[in-house]
């Protein structure tokens, strides 16, 4: 083992494959037939068959995708010449009109450069260093941001809820919240958080929402929504940003870009505004405060601009169900859950994700712990997530496709 690398933890919901070290390429040919000689090339080596196009099979996530042009030619824009500093600038500002239009009411919106920050910024607005904050127990905030909400709310603890397909019910939300002792030894509950789409893909609905605000509201907590994946849970339901969010009871939403065609870009948008007070200063002490600002502006500038973050969620979302569609045609393979957004979470026999990952295919290991009841991952087959993004190729998928097949 190498010194100062550690192993990922056992029951870990992700883990490396070696093949992530590795070039992450199919080589096709026109016709669709795989080369002989192999399938894990560089982009270099390409040039060496005539015909013969690179097709990516990295299905890690959608955080491996670069940044959409309409970011990049805004970020480009915004680059030329000076501007006032730590968002005093134009462009800051028509972003924060931009938002108000969108969700159709006043807000406050702060940008930050990753959805930890965001998160752990937006539950530090609700938490006392005493406070508990109920949310999925595999929930993104609990398992994989290294404390940083307990850490930015000065002591405040994350209490895990089960729930199948990383869903958590009001009725769950109210015994958890009703059962808490009240005395001053224990700490109490003060904000939920949900995630959308969930660390299992799927999608709360508006009413589901709306029940939990109602639940937590009735208890006097907060209700934080972590969209990471925000425009792909909204085409998903159709639905506009206001219905899936403040009128259905969310206080205060971190609202994702980066996994969408921003290159690192976030917001905390802040619909209470009992909440707001202190988040300025609580950015700025977390060194979330750029001082040239408007880089992150930009990017939401382009992203926002004509529908373009919807059009890349809508792409995303369809690659994930024609993957889904083809995987489920596989024999011996299912799903654990319905493909509701751009993630696909397979069951497959090993000897199918052995030839996935002989084909070059990128993809983690997931944890079974959601699954709906009566559902249980046999000794010979693994429980995979594939994410899709809104430059995944429709090539990627069939070429995914055509290696699960010939596994099966």
């Amino acid at each position: 083992m190498t010194p100062g690398r550690a192993r990922p933890r056992a029951g870990s919901r992700r883990a490396f494959h070696p093949a992530a070290r590795r070039g992450a390429w199919a080589l096709v040919a026109s016709d669709g037939s795989r080369s002989a000689e192999g399938c894990l090339i560089s982009p270099e080596r390409s040039q060496l068959y005539p015909g013969q196009p690179v097709i990516p099979l990295n299905f890690a996530s959608d955080n491996v995708a670069g940044a959409s042009r309409p970011v990049l030619d805004a970020l480009v824009a915004a680059n030329a010449g000076p501007m006032p500093a730590y968002g005093a600038d134009p462009i800051t500002g028509r972003v924060a009109e931009a938002f108000v239009e969108l969700f159709e009411r006043e807000v406050e919106v702060l940008l930050v450069a990753t959805g930890t920050a965001a998160n752990a910024l937006a539950l530090s607005a609700a938490l006392s260093p005493w406070g508990l904050c109920l949310c999925h127990e595999e929930a993104h905030v609990i398992d994989d941001e290294c404390g940083a909400p307990e850490f930015f709310s000065h002591g405040a603890k994350l209490l895990g809820l089960p729930g199948a397909g990383g869903k958590i019910g009001a009725d769950a939300v109210a015994a958890a919240a009703d059962a808490l002792p009240r005395h001053e030894k224990q700490m109490p509950a003060e904000i939920v958080s949900i995630s959308q789409a969930t660390e299992c893909g799927l999608v709360y609905t508006p009413d589901e929402i709306a029940a939990l605000g109602e639940a937590a509201h009735a208890r006097g907590l907060k209700l934080h929504m972590d969209g990471a994946r925000f425009a792909n849970a909204l085409v998903s339901l159709g639905a506009k940003p206001a219905e899936m969010t403040w009128r259905r009871g969310v206080d205060i939403l971190s609202f994702g870009g980066t996994k969408n065609g921003c290159l690192a870009a976030e917001a905390v948008v802040v619909f209470d505004p009992d909440l707001a007070g202190t988040l300025r200063r609580r950015r700025k002490r977390a060194g979330h405060t750029l001082s040239k600002g408007r880089l992150l502006a930009a990017q939401f500038e382009g992203y926002l601009a004509q529908g373009h973050w919807l059009e890349n969620a809508r792409h995303a979302n369809a690659m994930a169900a024609r993957l889904a569609a083809g995987l489920a045609a596989v024999p011996g393979v299912r799903l654990a859950w319905p493909c509701e957004a751009n993630e696909v979470f397979p069951i497959l026999p090993k000897r199918v994700d052995a030839a996935l990952r002989t084909a070059g295919a990128v993809y983690h290991p997931w944890s079974a712990k959601s699954l709906p009841a009566g559902e249980a991952v046999g000794p010979d087959e693994v429980l995979v997530r594939l994410v899709t993004a809104f430059d995944t190729r429709p090539e990627s998928v069939e070429a995914l496709l055509a290696a699960a097949r010939q596994g099966a």
